[in-house]
């Protein structure tokens, strides 16, 4: 499998079972930093390894794609637009509310959804969706409920390695 480590012994049935795949952006897609340039410019730095994998979750896996943050910033919807992204939830402060909104209007259960997060306001979504998943640099409670680790930390190509491993696990389940 693709450059995760698996928690659960379950991770690849989750993983193959999952028709959305929501992210976090800062601290998933981005490394969680904030840059000034010296004019006050603000900058965040996105991979656009992660970009290919929100693609490829939708070209190979048939999986729709977004995000889920509670950051107010132009920097998520300009670059959800950029990865035209089938749901984008900006300012989200209680996001276990907003995924259960989600599933209902797409008709979903919560195992049909895979979540990435990094902090403590995602562990609530972890706790409750079918697949969970964090860069490796998440924190410790973070780690302790998800699914799978990536084996790069945020902003570095986290979301590609699971996007890779859910790609893996669905592709193994229709062969089988």
């Amino acid at each position: 499998m693709w450059n995760v480590d698996l928690i659960a012994t379950d991770a690849v049935q989750r993983a193959a079972n999952i028709q959305l795949m929501l992210s976090d952006n800062d601290g998933v897609l981005t490394d969680a930093c904030v840059y000034y340039s010296e004019s006050g410019e603000t900058l965040k730095k996105y991979n656009m390894r992660d970009g290919m994998g929100f693609d490829r979750l939708r070209e190979i896996a048939k999986i729709e794609t977004g995000i889920v943050t509670r950051e107010e910033t132009e920097f998520a919807r300009r670059r959800a637009e950029k990865l035209k992204l089938s749901e984008v939830l900006i300012g989200i402060k209680d996001k276990p509310l907003a995924i259960r909104e989600i599933a209902k209007a797409k008709n979903l259960s919560l195992e049909q959804i895979g979540f990435i997060g990094d902090d403590m306001n995602d562990l609530e979504v972890l706790k409750i969706v079918g697949f969970a998943a964090c860069p490796k640099d998440a924190l410790p409670a973070i780690l302790e409920v998800c699914h799978v680790v990536a084996h790069l930390p945020g902003g570095h190509g986290a979301f590609r390695c699971v996007a890779e491993f859910i790609i893996e696990s669905k592709l193994a389940k229709n062969e089988s």
